[in-house]
């Protein structure tokens, strides 16, 4: 994230005779602008957001989806099935496109490894159970978080647990 001197820097930048060709990618709605105490749309100072053009952009189609997959199974040299395609193009909008472009590659190695040449179902599925996505993941640390060696939120409701413990206490013995 940037902070108000390097928005003040590439606004200098811009206004140079030979000024970069700048693009900037922002998930960010009405934000405080870092090293300051004003909000702007993005995070991104007024008067340099005037030089911006704005590109809204949208989420990839099912078909969309599908189709950057089959251009991606062409280029690493995969054959895949039809529902096996379908599979994986359902996970990479449920998941995300890196995801289900990374489990191609991942899914062909249990392809060949099963004597297969074609992946189908069963290695999108066998991939799937083993290597998983970041939703499934933060959900297995909430889960699993105080089994952890180095835990930082669990910490905090112990303490809150154990200050509750010694109140308790105190309220007995009186």
């Amino acid at each position: 994230m940037l902070d108000i001197e390097c928005f003040s820097w590439l606004n200098r930048a811009l206004e140079s005779d030979m000024s970069p060709v700048l693009v900037i990618a922002t998930n960010r709605g009405i934000a405080k602008i870092r090293g300051t105490q004003y909000k702007s749309p993005h995070g991104i100072p007024i008067d340099l957001l005037d030089r911006l053009m704005i590109i809204s952009t949208t989420p990839y189609s099912e078909a969309e989806t599908k189709r950057i997959l089959e251009i991606r199974c062409e280029e690493e040299d995969v054959e895949m099935t039809p529902d096996a395609l379908e599979l994986l193009t359902r996970i990479g909008i449920e998941t995300s496109l890196r995801y289900a472009i990374h489990m191609i590659m991942a899914a062909s190695l249990c392809c060949t490894k099963r004597k297969g040449t074609e992946v189908e179902i069963e290695d999108i599925k066998r991939c799937y159970s083993l290597f998983v996505d970041v939703k499934r993941s933060t959900q297995f640390l909430m889960e699993y978080q105080n089994e952890f060696m180095f835990n930082e939120i669990g910490d905090e409701d112990e303490d809150e647990d154990e200050e509750e413990e010694e109140e308790e206490e105190e309220d007995e013995e009186e």
